[in-house]
């Protein structure tokens, strides 16, 4: 085992503002260690310890002869014991998550309750940013009214938490907030300990993983929980906080459109998963319906037995005596409270409308059979407008702007359809369906052997004949009846719950025009293209390969010179969104490739966007971790190229992060008012020192990527031997196993890396602790850009690193990524590969090129260590690596034992156990 440096920063003392956090810990450590006593004994509870103590040892000498004993002790484990110690690792993780969001939580509110100055990412300073700007009124209210800004769920197979856990854990988090929030007496104090306590031992007592794979249908119902945490009830909040800071720094007459929208792509995105119907997605979009029903009805309810306001002390407005009038509420106790007669109106059409969009759900008062269903979500404005109108002509303010005015901009936002569901496939799947459309609905056979230009010939000519090819679905092969149904069902559910239901069609693997056309062509057969020019859904290219982004622009300029396709964006406010992926790209050529690539293709498409006269909003296609293009969202935006962000902005959130972002609702809330920051920021003000465009940064970046790229592709695809270490290397097979999601790891069965999903193939790098996409060929680029330009060369890269946001950007992640790397442990991992000149040849490889990376990230950030200029992420990591450490020594031995024929099923159990419980720890594994 070989002793490589750790080179994160020295955990050290915390501060006094962090003592609190080292509190939480200690209380939530203790109670789970007198739970470990209490159910598994007290030698279990020693043999965490050993093991705990061994792990920290060895992290901190990385001395081979620590490595071994820790090796020996863990392999000494019986599978009842090995369960024991992981069981109890994952739990120490995930309740040190807790503590730290507690005190991520808690730092905020010191912070504003000091009148501090605000931070970068938050609202204020970003208002702060404009004042100062001297940004007029009508520049502002422009943004305002044209801004989109759109954080979208995904399902990817890299969420382990069952929702059971996740509800437990969020409830010790309230107990532990009542702690540090409320002047507990002693009996309180120890009521609180004793239900941490119940909340603890019922973790403890709960089934960790999944004993059925997720369905489609999970993953929706698991999605929609988010709503229920956070985005409900704090997206209103944050309007309501917006409007208020823009009314104190401009005029009441400033308006605040509903710009924050959060989207999903959880049952309507089907490009590799079989498992996305058309019954499915019509099951995704009534259960997104169903709760925002419920949400509308409830709050209702509440303020229905809240506005007790007498008619005998205020004066109502006529418009509202008339919807109190019209009150199928009759009590006589009642009869001198409009406003409460007016909700039970409101109330029972709400009700009414659920029911004729088939919803049934439970309600706390009784029916009105005759009451009318609401037409649309602007009729259900109107009647709350009433009210609200009402309550301002005598004097309410606080009543109007409270409760009442959220639940009216939760209906401006959420409509009746809570979530804009966006559809996706493949381009390879629509191409084979538009083929069938073709032979069966104009005896045309031969489409798929034509050409680009002849397919975009037949595609227009179909297009703009607007002639119905679909024919009866039993005659198309299994996936073009797939694809149609899919089409008739968006068709259906645009007429029930409107068009911001499925307002989107993205195009996976688009690499040429007739690909766009081709969906425009299928929905026109169902009606969602009307009289060749009035599209009622966006047609969306994602571009996702090395070769697709560099081919992005010219695609877009082509498709732009077509007049009927301009003539079709006129039913789209003039507006094309393009979506640019980040998880393929990185998996195609690194990180450093990618990452240059996506960004030069954001520069061309704003070219030809203007060109053309054509608005463009960009999709983000980011995963959790660095290799999928994570990272702080403030920082990301900020980088972006000029014009690029313009306003609007759609990003993926994907995975684990959810969780870890939107489950609390005030890190939730922080989040979201980032992604306005950062937009207003990006749109409005001048960025001084930015360097885009500089010629000889972006000629430095050309040299820099293509020796990235060629270290990057000469080792996963030229390499021989590379494809058996990394599935030796690496737990890929055992996460394919693991019931974390719907959809299959790979788009074909095979081993070959191209064919794998780009997410397992960044989780599994982050699980064996290499973190590979994050990182890998940026050390060698460096070294040999240094090698022909010298010293010069490097005050270059330092001079960009200072005054270019968008390398600063990719430094920073890199740093945040080789943070969580410890090639004292994948060294273990590595050990798997039992074929020592392999194992060596390609280990070696890979710890050579760790090493340059971290040398010549110094070189150019003039940084000693790791996270020297992020000291919150790095206690953070040092608060967790004592829990997860372990979990990854216990991984590779129980990789062993289970590849060397242990077929107990307590090792496969133990095995999948610490695959939660990294990911957990980690955070953003995938």
């Amino acid at each position: 085992m070989k002793t490589v440096k750790n080179l994160l920063s020295a955990p050290a003392d915390l501060s006094s503002k962090d003592l609190p956090l080292r509190e939480d810990i200690r209380l939530l450590g203790r109670i789970l260690g007198d739970t470990l006593r209490e159910q598994e004994g007290e030698a279990t509870f020693e043999l965490v310890e050993r093991v705990r103590r061994a792990a920290v040892s060895f992290r901190k000498t990385q001395d081979a002869r620590d490595g071994e004993t820790l090796e020996l002790m863990l392999n000494a484990l019986s599978p009842s014991e090995t369960l024991a110690v992981v069981r109890a690792f994952s739990y120490f993780s995930q309740l040190t998550n807790i503590a730290e969001d507690l005190h991520h939580n808690r730092r905020h509110r010191a912070h504003l309750k000091a009148r501090s100055a605000p931070k970068d990412g938050s609202l204020q300073l970003a208002l702060d940013r404009v004042e100062k700007a001297a940004i007029d009124q009508e520049s502002l209210q422009r943004f305002l009214d044209s801004a989109l800004i759109s954080p979208v769920l995904t399902a990817h197979p890299t969420e382990v938490q069952r929702k059971s856990i996740l509800d437990c854990q969020l409830i010790i988090s309230s107990l532990l907030a009542v702690r540090d929030r409320m002047d507990l007496t002693p009996s309180d104090e120890e009521d609180n300990e004793h239900a941490l306590r119940r909340f603890v031992l019922i973790l403890w007592q709960t089934r960790m993983l999944r004993t059925a794979k997720l369905t489609v249908r999970d993953e929706i119902k698991n999605g929609l929980e988010f709503y229920r945490y956070t985005f409900l009830k704090e997206i209103p909040e944050i309007y309501a906080g917006l409007e208020k800071q823009l009314e104190g720094r401009f005029s009441k007459d400033i308006k605040v459109p509903s710009l924050l929208r959060v989207g999903s792509w959880i049952g309507g995105d089907r490009d590799g998963n079989p498992f996305v119907t058309h019954d499915v997605m019509r099951d995704a979009v009534r259960q997104h319906s169903a709760l925002v029903f419920e949400h509308y009805l409830e709050e209702t309810h509440i303020l229905g037995t809240r506005l007790s306001l007498t008619d005998r002390l205020v004066d109502v407005s006529a418009a509202l005596r008339a919807l109190s009038d019209a009150s199928p509420d009759t009590a006589s106790s009642r009869a001198d409270e409009p406003y409460r007669r007016a909700l039970i109106l409101v109330y029972s059409r709400l009700a009414a409308t659920a029911r004729a969009l088939g919803h049934d759900i439970v309600h706390r008062r009784p029916l009105d059979e005759q009451a009318e269903p609401y037409a649309n979500p602007q009729a259900l404005i109107a009647d709350l407008d009433v009210l609200i109108d009402s309550l301002y002509k005598h004097g309410a303010v606080y009543l109007a702007r409270g409760r009442l005015a959220n639940l009216r901009r939760a209906v401006e936002v959420f409509g009746f359809h809570l979530a804009p569901l966006d559809m996706r496939q493949h381009s390879a799947i629509i191409e084979q369906t538009v083929s069938e459309l073709f032979s069966h609905g104009a005896g045309q056979t031969d489409y798929p052997q034509l050409g680009e230009a002849e397919r975009r010939q037949v595609l227009l000519a179909a297009l703009q004949a607007d002639k119905i090819l679909l024919a009866d679905l039993d005659q198309y092969g299994d996936v073009a009846q797939s694809e149609l149904r899919i089409m008739q069902a968006a068709a259906e559910l645009h007429q029930s719950f409107g068009r911001a239901a499925l307002p989107n069609h993205i195009i996976s693997k688009t690499d040429a025009v007739s690909d766009m056309l081709e969906v425009a062509l299928m929905l026109q057969q169902v009606g969602l293209l009307e009289e060749s020019s009035r599209l009622h859904v966006n047609i969306i290219p994602l571009f996702e390969t090395i070769e697709d982004l560099r081919g992005g622009a010219r695609i877009m300029d082509e498709l732009f010179s077509i007049p009927w396709y301009r003539k079709l964006l006129e039913s789209r406010d003039n507006t094309q969104e393009v979506m640019l992926g980040y998880s393929d790209s990185n998996k195609d050529g690194g990180y450093l490739t990618a990452n240059w690539e996506l960004y030069k293709a954001e520069v061309e498409l704003v070219q030809v966007f203007a060109k053309h006269g054509i608005e463009l909003r960009l999709f983000h296609g980011r995963g959790g971790t660095v290799g999928r293009g994570g990272g702080p969202s403030y920082d990301a935006i900020l980088a972006q190229p000029p014009g690029s962000v313009n306003g609007q902005i759609r990003i993926t959130e994907q995975g684990e992060v959810i969780s870890s972002k939107y489950s609390n609702p005030e890190i939730g809330r922080r989040n979201l008012e980032t992604l306005i920051a950062a937009t207003l920021e990006a749109t409005l003000l001048d960025h001084p020192h930015d360097a885009d465009g500089n010629p000889e940064f972006m000629r430095i970046m050309e040299s820099l990527s293509l020796d990235a790229f060629a270290a990057y592709r000469k080792l996963v695809y030229e390499t021989p031997g590379f494809t058996d270490y990394f599935f030796t290397a690496t737990p890929i097979r055992e996460i394919a196993e693991l019931n974390i999601g719907s959809r299959p790891s790979s788009r074909k069965a095979s081993d070959r890396i191209e064919d794998l999903r780009a997410i397992p193939w960044v989780f599994s790098w982050g699980l064996n602790r290499v973190m590979l996409p994050g990182w890998y060929g940026f050390g060698s680029a460096v070294q040999r850009f240094i090698e022909r330009e010298g010293e010069a060369g490097l005050a270059q890269l330092r001079l960009m690193y200072q005054t270019w946001p968008f390398f600063r950007g990719l430094m920073s992640n890199m740093d945040m990524v080789l943070s969580k790397t410890d090639m004292g442990i994948a060294s273990r991992y590595a050990h798997l590969v039992e074929d020592v000149e392999l194992r060596e040849r390609i280990f070696g490889e890979i710890e050579r090129e760790w090493e340059a990376t971290v040398e010549t990230l110094f070189s150019v950030t003039g940084n000693t260590t790791l996270l020297q200029d992020n000291p919150t992420f790095a206690r953070s990591l040092t608060t967790r690596t004592p829990y997860i450490d372990p979990l990854n020594h216990l991984q590779v031995s129980l990789l062993y034992r289970h590849r060397n024929g242990d077929n107990d099923e307590k090792v496969k159990r133990a095995i999948h156990l610490t695959i939660n419980g990294i990911a957990a720890g980690l955070r953003n594994s995938g």
